[in-house]
């Protein structure tokens, strides 16, 4: 948390909560994020009659590759056309959409409030589906290849990459984990190490037994446009078809980590399987809770985090008349309750 988002800066906690009580629009969800995750859970969300704030921080993360693949009725669709079918499918509902990130959340005593560029809103919950950035080798001209000809899922951009002669880049366990399961999809494989590789004795025999070519030159750079081609330090190079890499990630958004949400060793969003961060009130859905890093599966777990999220709404408000949903004997203590 940087000063200027501090507590101790600027107004008190209390001044702060009042004034923007006094003037803030309300809702009963802000969603932070408006990739697969967050377009699902506003589409659900608003089909539950609530009344919701999305906030489109950006183009999706896979907004450069050519297709996504493995979508249900939407295979094949590039990423762009399938976050606009998103956002189009939500105006039916009471769903705002605001191309804008948030700057800053804070707890409230009831709710919370969220910054934006020129005002606060309250809400009585958050759900974040920021999503995760990559963080990619400083290979010269991989970056400017990224979702072109180099990859990052072979489920995603295996099936256009069949048969064709690909490399792995990546060393020890990594490497040798996505070299292995590339062979799935092509006989024409090559684990490229960027320097000497860290395997054990054992890890390459397997790429032998699988006749994956081990190479450990160091990289120079990235070439080509419809093709790739590798240049080595000394001149040499190797022709292409396509690259698959694991990347280094991280969180899209600090606002989870000022907020004080719990994460794991990988700054992953901890949640329980409805969704719910260490924090009361607040959820998380999508890539940045370490879930599979699929459209469908991002998806799935915005819907998994809005029904729960609207559980604790609907008890909250059969609260307000002074009602109450009653336990079965077999169910879990706190279920439904937030």
């Amino acid at each position: 948390m940087t000063p200027a988002e501090s507590p101790e800066a600027g107004p008190s906690q209390a001044a702060l909560e009042a004034a923007v009580q006094r003037s803030a629009d309300t809702y009963d969800a802000v969603i932070i994020g408006a990739g697969p995750a967050g377009l699902n859970a506003a589409l659900v969300l608003g089909g539950a009659r609530r009344r919701v704030l999305l906030l489109d921080g950006g183009p999706p993360r896979n907004a450069r590759a050519q297709a996504a693949h493995g979508v249900f009725t939407r295979d094949c669709t590039p990423p762009t056309d399938l976050k606009r079918i998103g956002l189009e499918q939500l105006a039916p509902y009471d769903v705002t959409v605001r191309p804008e990130a948030a700057r800053q959340v804070r707890e409230f005593r009831e709710g919370f409030g969220v910054q934006l560029a020129t005002e606060w809103v309250t809400a009585r919950r958050v759900l974040f589906a920021s999503g995760v950035q990559d963080v990619l080798p400083h290979i010269s001209g991989l970056k400017e290849r990224w979702g072109r000809t180099v990859h990052h899922c072979p489920y995603c951009d295996g099936w256009p990459n069949r048969e064709a002669a690909l490399a792995v880049l990546g060393s020890h366990q990594e490497g040798h984990h996505l070299a292995l399961s590339m062979q799935n999809w092509t006989d024409h494989l090559t684990l490229l190490t960027d320097g000497p590789d860290e395997l054990t004795p054992e890890q390459r025999r397997d790429l032998a037994r699988l006749n994956i070519t081990l190479d450990t030159r160091p990289i120079l750079r990235l070439s080509g446009e419809d093709a790739l081609t590798v240049h080595f330090h000394g001149g040499d190079t190797l022709a292409l078809e396509g690259m698959f890499l694991n990347p280094t990630q991280g969180q899209r958004s600090h606002l989870p980590a000022a907020l004080g949400l719990e994460m794991d060793a990988k700054m992953r969003v901890m949640v329980n399987e409805h969704g719910m961060t260490s924090l009361r009130g607040v959820w998380a859905a999508g890539d940045m809770t370490g879930a599979p890093q699929y459209v469908m599966s991002a998806a799935a777990s915005g819907m998994v985090a809005a029904v729960s999220l609207n559980s604790t709404l609907i008890h909250e408000d059969v609260r307000e008349f002074g009602a109450a949903f009653h336990e079965s004997p077999d169910e879990a203590p706190g279920v439904g309750e937030a």
